[in-house]
Parts: C-alpha cells; structure tokens; sequence
C-alpha cells in the first residue's frame, strides 16, 4: 500500500451551507413512507489558502437543514483560523459540543464539516482522496438502491428492477420489503427474481418494520430465496434481538447505517448482533469516524459496506481492508459537474483531486430551498 501524503497546510475561514431538493428518478417506497424528493444539504468549507473543500448531507426532512445549517455556523466560529487537521478539528469539535451530545443534527454538522476538511486537503494535495487515505482507486462493486420500493403493482416492481441493472449493468440492487403479510413480501421478492434472475445479488431491506418474533418469522421464509443480506429487519438498536436473527436465521444480517459514531458499531459486533456492517458517513462521523469503523471492521473480519454518498464512500471503500460493497443513489449527480461512473456493476473512483465533487452552479439556483 502507497504511503499516505502528508496534509497540506490549510486554514478555516468560513463554512457556507446551500440546502437544496432534488427530485428522485424512483420513488423510494419504504416501510415508514415514500420519498419523492432528496433535501440535501450542500457544505463548502473555504480556506485562507483559496482551496475549497466539498461535502454534503441528506437532511431526510426540509426542516431539519435550517437546523444544521445553524450548528454548522457553530462549527465555523470554534474552528475559524485552525489548521485544517481533520481528527484534531474533530477532537475539538467534540469536546466543545458535549455537553449537548454528539448526537442527530449535531453529529450530521460535525460528520459534513470532517468530510469537507478532507477533501479540501486532498484537493490541496493535488490527490484523491483515496491515495490521502494510503490506498490507491480501484473499482468498488455496487448495487443500485434507488428505487424497488414498496409498490400494489408487482409487474411494475420487476420492471424497474430490470431497469435499475441496466443503468450501469449492475449485478446486484436493493429491494425494499415490509408488506402487511409475509406472503405479499414473498410475492414480490419472486417477481423480482423472476425478472433479474438467479446471478444478480438481491438484498432485501425492512428499514427498522418488524418485531422480532415477526422478523424470524419473515427470514425463515427468505431463507429459502436467495437473499444476499437481511437489512434493518428490527429497530436498529435492539443488538439482542439482532444477535438472535443472525443466529437463527441463514441469510445474512446486516445493520449499521444508523451506528451513531465508531463506538456504537464496536457495541453491535461484541453483542454479535450482526454478520455485516454497513456505516453511514453523515453518522459513524465522517471520513474520521469512518477510518475508525474501518479499524473495527478489520480486527473481527467483518464486511463493510456504505450506505449512501457514494461519491464519498467509494474513495472510503477502496481504502477499507474489509471493504465490500456500495450502495448507489443518483440523488447528487444533477448537483455535480461530473457524476460518479458505475460501470460493469462497479464504482468508478475518480482521478481527480479531492472525492471528486464540484458543484454545477445553475443546478443548485435551480433546486435551492428558498
């Protein structure tokens, strides 16, 4: 593995928050509501220096960016004229929000305001940000998670699903489940396969719906599927009721988008409430909290993957021992001026300084939240 570069010499000046709604290509149908619009959070961090680090945020509800946009005004004055040391501006970030907890919003500003310091300095560096992470681009195999949602039509539901792998000739897509009766979720899962076939990964995810008891029941019966993971089947913190799941049932488990900071995934894996991990960046805190949940993933062999901000979690993966694959959302690409590459199923990791993203100006007028 390549030596990591040394961080350039970089110095906050200011933090700019732009909150923008994009529509979505699918409507994302899910257990707890349908999504037909992304409210993300744009964050520039410009330096004394004139390079500009890029990040954003999915902010899930339009009220929660004003919000963080606040925090982030917070962030700006504590950090103002420090260098541009990501885990030291971490450090004193926490320190200086603890009493409040970095939780929710606050620990979504903090995340936004880390990955933006590290581009930035993979920008000044001239590298992207996989090689500032000690790695080097390679292609990360994905799935495409942007739409399968819950739908009455389950004709349409394979349709799209046939749709979703010839976008970037993936071999692998999410389905969203979580239907009234088991029967209606199996129903669907048939009419996907039927369509997609017996070689493309199919992972099923019941964002947080079932008891456990219902959850058992449900797996069992996608034991016999071809299911590649059980994603979120239960609350996402209930690592007791998770740990029974993966050891009674034989598809995989597979939580961690809503582990909130390093520490919470290390409590998941020691209850052994999981078989794969999957961290969110805007939650595990950033690239810092990321390389952490790395560190974690490797010492008990477990497979890591992304969830969500691919143009970001890309870069991460390639520098994960664990690395495994990535969830892929279109969400960014009308807000950037050269969208991430899927190509043959995979993650193309950019060339370019930082993790690749310049913003497309006339979008983002186009799409702001006045």
């Amino acid at each position: 593995m390549p030596a990591q570069p040394s961080m350039p010499i970089l110095t906050v000046r200011a933090i700019r928050a732009t909150p923008v709604e994009v529509p979505l290509n699918f409507v994302l149908g899910t257990s707890r509501g349908a999504f037909r619009q992304a409210p993300l959070l744009l964050i520039d961090l410009e330096t004394e220096q004139g390079v500009t680090g890029r990040a954003y945020l999915f902010c899930y509800l339009r009220a929660a960016a004003p919000a963080i946009m606040s925090l982030l005004g917070e962030v700006e004055t504590v950090t103002k004229g420090d260098k541009v040391d990501p885990a030291a501006l971490w450090a004193k970030l926490a320190g200086r929000f603890a009493l409040i907890g970095v939780q929710g919003i606050v620990r979504m500003a903090l995340a936004g305001f880390d990955v933006a310091c590290w581009d930035a300095v993979a920008v000044a560096a001239g590298q992207p940000l996989v090689r500032m992470l000690g790695a080097e681009p390679k292609p990360i195999p994905a799935y495409n998670s942007c739409g399968l949602g819950l739908m009455d039509d389950l004709g349409a539901l394979a349709a799209e699903a046939e749709q979703l792998l010839a976008v970037g000739n993936f071999r692998a897509v999410k389905l969203r489940l979580g239907y009234p009766t088991l029967e209606r979720d199996i129903a669907a899962v048939h009419a996907v396969r039927k369509r997609i076939g017996d070689d493309v990964h199919l992972m099923i995810d019941y964002n947080q719906v079932l008891s456990v008891d219902d959850a058992l029941a449900r797996g069992r019966a996608l034991d016999a599927e071809n299911i590649y993971w059980l994603e979120e089947p239960i609350r996402h913190d209930d690592y007791a009721g998770a740990a029974r799941l993966a050891r009674e049932l034989k598809v995989p488990i597979q939580i961690g988008e809503n582990f909130s900071l390093p520490a919470a995934m290390a409590t998941a894996i020691e209850q052994k409430a999981t078989d794969y991990v999957m961290p969110d960046l805007e939650r595990i805190g950033g690239v810092t909290g990321w390389r952490q949940a790395a560190e974690l993933a490797a010492a008990h062999r477990i497979k890591m993957s992304s969830h969500l901000f691919p143009e970001a979690s890309a870069h991460l993966l390639a520098a994960t021992p664990t690395g495994h694959f990535l969830e892929y959302v279109d969400w960014a690409n009308v807000l950037v001026q050269e969208p991430l590459v899927i190509a043959n199923g995979c993650a193309m990791i950019p060339d370019r300084p930082g993790n690749g993203m310049v913003w497309n100006e006339a979008a983002i007028d186009r799409y702001r939240i006045n």
